[in-house]
């Protein structure tokens, strides 16, 4: 547990220091292939309320759908960011224990965050996007192709050491099923924080 905690803090503490410099790069491409996100936002009524777990500096599904909604994020920094870009409440926090009752959303969406978590915990982070959702609520969620942990010191060549774990595409379908989602779609979208990587996009129902 102590390792997974040193792990939350150093990427936390990456996410505070590169704020801007994450924001200025790669705001305006991170949804370069929309398809699985138009999927999702087509899916939401009018009324749903939406979380993004993990919100970062507001590019999310609440601008792209231009929804209000709840942004989370555990770096105060990118929160700062995302106030001028997103019609939302926003609110500091870890996904592995989200601060909202059971039900309080129709819809999720963790874009490029849930990689961030400790392996040992992302169960649990899918527990919970489960706990918060209604019954029949969607989740769009971002993982890793195969099993992989590292680092980068030079991330985005802003000089700050960032951390990934992720659990894999086969590991993910299983932690969706046992926590009650039925998966609807599988997408392989290019990551545009690497050279010549791809990220499945998970794109599931909570079961009624």
């Amino acid at each position: 547990m102590e390792e997974a905690e040193d792990e939350r803090h150093a990427v936390r503490r990456a996410y505070d220091e590169m704020a801007d410099g994450y924001a200025d790069q790669y705001s305006d491409e991170l949804h370069d292939d929309p398809e699985p996100i138009e999927r999702f936002c087509d899916g939401l009524d009018d009324d749903d309320r939406l979380l993004a777990a993990g919100c970062g500096p507001g590019d999310t599904p609440l601008r792209v759908a231009g929804r209000t909604g709840v942004g989370l994020d555990f770096s105060r920094e990118q929160l700062g960011l995302a106030r001028d870009r997103l019609p939302a409440a926003l609110v500091q926090g870890d996904m592995t224990a989200l601060p909202f009752a059971a039900g309080s959303f129709d819809a999720v969406a963790a874009l490029y965050s849930l990689i961030h978590v400790p392996l040992a915990e992302h169960r649990t982070v899918i527990g919970e996007f489960a706990r918060v959702l209604r019954p029949g609520g969607s989740l769009l969620v971002t993982e890793g192709t195969g099993e992989w942990r590292g680092s980068n010191p030079d991330w985005l060549d802003t000089g700050t050491e960032m951390h990934w774990s992720m659990a894999g595409r086969e590991a993910t379908c299983e932690q969706l099923r046992d926590s009650g989602f039925e998966i609807r779609g599988v997408w392989d979208v290019h990551d545009p924080t690497t050279e010549d990587g791809e990220k499945p996009f998970f794109l599931a129902v909570l079961s009624e």
